[in-house]
């Protein structure tokens, strides 16, 4: 649960899943409301956990790609349950 704890991670984690490449400024965009910082920072842990890889081109100007790894990609197929749920779940949660 570490691995995927916060408000934005299991979102990068499908903002990957859905293209196998993506740039930094992409995935902002496809996370309003997050900030730099805390996007950044979540890359580096998700890197540090072994689920996204982070390869830097050595070009002018610089370019940085993230992608999942093997392990992100598991663990994004063990996630599907997960979001079935939240999609079948009623709008309406009270239990009642």
């Amino acid at each position: 649960m570490e691995v995927i704890g916060g408000r934005w991670k299991v979102l990068i984690l499908w903002a990957l899943h859905e293209h196998p490449c993506r740039r930094f400024g992409e995935l902002r965009r496809l996370l309003p409301g997050i900030t730099e910082k805390v996007l950044a920072s979540h890359l580096r842990e998700l890197e540090a956990d072994g689920v996204v890889r982070r390869v830097s081109y050595d070009e002018v100007p610089p370019r940085v790609e993230y992608s999942l790894t093997e392990d992100g990609k598991r663990l994004n197929e063990a996630l599907r349950p997960l979001a079935a749920w939240g999609r079948e779940r009623p709008a309406d949660h009270s239990g009642g």
